[in-house]
């Protein structure tokens, strides 16, 4: 592949992502492709070499996607971000990272758009959120509306001590879950204390029910 066509593919997948998102293309030994966001820079420069302890260098080393929060100790800003490794016949040859800003949980809201207009939303009053006809919808207890970031971008922003991905479409917050259950094929109903009820499908139900303990 020429390397304008690269170039250009890479920005394109770039697109793809919230401005909000950094998004940082690597073959196994250094960075290839990086675009920086609006909010999270990480001064990455094509030619850089991977360092240890970077998501990519993760996900490079054990061959499977790799999601986590990593310190300033890295490149001196804190961030959340998920990496990917690619691979060619069977070989790894590389990986995708697309790099979050991290939110201090304390001071951190969500803006909610409704009929009437904007109403920012503590963490805290999160009861889930949901992916659904195109659109993000967040419910709490006296409010829902949308949001212009998608679940997965959620999935990274929430606090993960109490925010859950329990289904494609769905992330809940566990401090608002009344009860649990069962339900066909080993997969579970969470009824939530504004009355809703979130499914929790066969593919997360494990993970569900270990980070739950039950």
């Amino acid at each position: 592949m020429e390397d304008i066509t690269l170039r250009s593919l890479l920005d394109v997948i770039g697109d793809l992502f919230s401005d909000e998102i950094s998004i940082a293309v690597s073959n196994t030994k250094e960075y290839i492709y990086y675009r920086p966001s609006k909010r999270v820079d990480l001064k990455i420069k094509p030619g850089d070499s991977l360092k240890e302890g970077t998501l990519a260098h993760k996900a490079l080393s054990m061959k499977q996607r790799v999601s986590e929060f990593i310190s300033r100790d890295i490149f001196g800003v804190p961030y959340h971000g998920m990496a990917v490794p690619f691979l060619h016949d069977g070989k790894v040859e590389g990986c995708v990272t697309a790099i979050y800003p991290a939110l201090t949980d304390g001071k951190s809201v969500v803006t909610v758009k409704t009929n009437d207009g904007w109403i920012p939303l503590p963490f805290s009053e999160v009861v889930y959120v949901e992916a659904k006809e195109k659109k993000t919808y967040i419910y709490s207890k006296e409010v829902s509306g949308t949001h212009k970031y998608s679940l997965q971008e959620f999935e990274f922003i929430l606090p993960k001590d109490f925010f859950i991905r329990c289904h494609r479409a769905f992330i809940v917050n566990v401090n608002h879950i009344k009860a649990i259950y069962p339900d066909l094929h080993s997969t579970f109903l969470l009824s939530m204390d504004n009355g809703d009820r979130v499914p929790v499908s066969q593919s997360y139900s494990s993970y569900f029910r270990k980070l739950l303990g039950f």
